[in-house]
């Protein structure tokens, strides 16, 4: 691949995931690449308006034509209207935020979600990512990613952001390897301490899997509303979106 297109990319990603304006020399220290080539992707970010420059005071901000661009390519995911129905169903049943997400590397990716009406709820926004191992959508989506049944995924780094977290490989496999004899998984406090999950794998016409769908809300609250009970409600929906035409949908890579 083209490797002055591969640093732009990176740049792009690193302004998009910030709040605030960066200075060259940030950029520069975050991506370990020169001030001087920074400065010339920067230039060229700007004048294709992926990126202004705040007032020409030195900070660097990803621009809504970055948002243009994913809104565009989330807009093209029939699967969420398909899923649709069935989320609707899970927020009815369980009073609890249902997301839909896919797998991008060891990552998902939230591509839909419906908020709980409760004033505590869980808190997410569509196009945002997680640690895959860390919570119930991801861990739903590794447990089927791998052929055979029984190989651990390819989870590059395994970082503990709770005292929860499974972060050593073999725990992390005996817990996949659960996953698929339940048919659910679960998140308890793996990703935010407070948050618990339980999400199902959807799959398409072939039985690959290719999303997921899944619940989360405060701990307390799903523990006395019980995780086998929900989990069976996760299932359901999760069967429901299943579809032959569900194959459509190839963000698992």
């Amino acid at each position: 691949m083209n490797n002055t297109l591969i640093k732009g990319l990176r740049l792009l990603e690193v302004l998009a995931s910030r709040t605030q304006a960066l200075g060259v020399s940030e950029l520069a220290h975050e991506l370990q690449m020169g001030a001087s080539n920074v400065h010339r992707l920067l230039q060229a970010l700007v004048e294709t308006g992926y990126v202004v420059n705040e007032g020409g005071r030195g900070g660097y901000r990803a621009t809504l034509k970055v948002w243009e661009l994913g809104a565009q390519a989330l807009h093209q995911l029939d699967f969420r209207a398909t899923a649709a129905p069935a989320m609707r169903m899970l927020l009815a049943e369980t009073n609890e935020t249902v997301h839909l997400s896919v797998l991008s590397g060891d990552e998902v990716i939230y591509v839909d979600k419906l908020d709980s009406p409760e004033p505590v709820r869980a808190y997410s926004v569509i196009g945002g990512r997680a640690p895959a191992y860390c919570v119930a959508t991801g861990k739903a989506l590794l447990a089927w990613r791998e052929q055979p049944p029984t190989g651990l995924m390819t989870v590059r780094r395994l970082q503990a952001f709770t005292p929860s977290t499974l972060a050593d490989t073999s725990a992390l496999a005996l817990e996949l390897e659960r996953v698929r004899q339940r048919g659910y998984a679960v998140n308890r406090g793996e990703w935010r301490a407070s948050v618990w999950g339980i999400a199902a794998p959807v799959f398409d016409g072939g039985r690959h899997v290719v999303a997921a769908i899944g619940i989360s809300g405060p701990a307390a609250r799903i523990r006395a509303r019980g995780v086998k009970a929900l989990g069976q409600r996760v299932m359901q929906a999760a069967d429901q979106a299943s579809a032959p035409h569900t194959g459509c949908l190839a963000l698992s890579t």
